[in-house]
């Protein structure tokens, strides 16, 4: 069922297959790289029909966006000579990974760029963020090799990185996490068996290539080697498939759900409702977590689901009605959320993009295993452990054991 914009109206296309590409769910951060449109909805949908979503705690946090809008400046600029630097100029990574420095993962210089400023050596007038200083690489280098940080940080923060550091600090950049898949790219209602006709590629899905930590450019191989596989096996699919007949009226829920969103006579704006649960997750869901910060963003998420339910879409029209677009959104960032939360207070170790300060060593004995999270009551329980039931599981491990990583 699909909603044209341009239109109001509702259309039904009827398939023997459907592909989700749909991308991540960035936007549940107010600090992200993502696209405005990056709300979830592809993986709201799955998780609302009620099969699983998979290791959605494992969010990874880019170092380097542009300090207080989250804009990504590229990994290339360390990779060409870039050091990262707090207020006194020192070239902190030395103390953190003496042997790779700037060039160490990302999830492991996102966490020393928050330390840095959580100890007070942050940069600023508030000192809430770190430099990226590329001033040392010369304009020649930055016209020609890095035109984008010079482009970015002159329009957004009148920066010049020619002469003068970039102020930086980790931006919500990709969902390690997402809609359960196999190598063929085939949805899976549980650890193993497959929804027929069903596909997944891109960042909405977890076929866990990744792991709980995804490496630079990988994301190619979700787009792809997963997207052509999941074009190739469902027209496979389709050529001996039969149409699964139609419900009675297969656009009627979503009718009714755009019907109650327009004709809303409540009180709630959409955009304020966005922007707590935005804050909220960054203040206490981001790059560290705690049992504490995490029980903090569920009560805030029940409040702010129960205001939803009295949202107002002031756009009452049928064309181009973006404001109805955003409250269908809004409904799908707040389930998003409350997975991600529950998914990583019940992961009691630190792994990857999933760091507990309270939990702070990696627990391969209880956590070696991929979490598998459902709904399975009503999400406006007060309670997400009365509406979101945990299965785990298990890695398959091969060539490869798993080892500390030491830089």
């Amino acid at each position: 069922v699909a909603y044209e914009l341009s239109t109001g109206e509702l259309h039904v296309f009827h398939s023997k297959a459907i592909i989700f590409a749909t991308g991540g769910f960035g936007k549940i951060f107010k600090t992200t790289s993502n696209a405005h449109t990056l709300t979830g909805d592809g993986v709201g949908i799955i998780w609302r029909k009620g099969l699983p979503l998979e290791d959605m705690e494992f969010f990874q946090f880019h170092p380097t966006g542009l300090a207080g809008l989250g804009i990504l400046l590229t990994e290339g600029a360390r990779g060409e000579g870039a050091i990262l630097r707090n207020a006194s100029g020192e070239r902190f990574m030395e103390r953190y990974a003496p042997t790779i420095k700037d060039l160490a993962p990302r999830d492991i210089v996102a966490r020393c760029m928050v330390q840095e400023v959580a100890e007070g050596r942050g940069a600023g007038p508030h000192k809430d963020y770190v430099l990226l200083d590329c001033t040392h690489l010369g304009a020649e280098v930055l016209e020609t090799k890095l035109p984008d940080i010079t482009e970015f940080a002159r329009t957004y923060l009148g920066v010049d990185p020619v002469v003068e550091p970039v102020p930086v600090m980790p931006t919500a950049h990709y969902a390690m996490g997402g809609i359960p898949t196999n190598t063929a790219a085939e949805v899976l209602r549980d650890n193993t068996t497959v929804v027929p006709g069903l596909y997944a590629a891109g960042e909405c899905a977890c076929v866990s290539v990744h792991g709980s930590n995804r490496l630079g450019t990988n994301s190619l191989l979700d787009i792809n080697v997963f997207g052509k596989r999941a074009g190739n096996n469902a027209v496979e699919y389709v050529k001996t498939a039969e149409f699964v007949p139609l419900p009675e009226d297969p656009a009627g829920a979503v009718r009714g759900l755009i019907g109650e969103l327009r004709t809303s006579t409540g009180t709630e704006r959409i955009a304020a409702i966005r922007k707590e649960l935005q804050d909220e997750m960054d203040r206490n869901a981001q790059v560290f977590r705690t049992d504490e910060s995490l029980a903090q963003v569920t009560e805030t998420i029940h409040q702010l689901r129960d205001r939803y339910r009295n949202v107002q879409v002031q756009d009452k029209g049928k064309r181009y009605n973006t404001d109805l677009l955003e409250a269908v959104e809004l409904g799908f960032l707040l389930d998003l959320a409350e997975v991600v939360v529950y998914s990583a207070r019940n992961r009691k170790e630190s792994r990857g993009g999933h760091m507990r300060d309270d939990f702070p060593k990696r627990d391969d004995e209880n956590y070696m295993k991929h979490t598998m999270a459902y709904l399975t009551g009503d999400p406006h329980s007060s309670d997400a452990a009365d509406h979101i039931t945990l299965d785990w599981k298990p890695v398959v491990v091969t060539r490869y054991q798993p080892m500390e990583r030491k830089y």
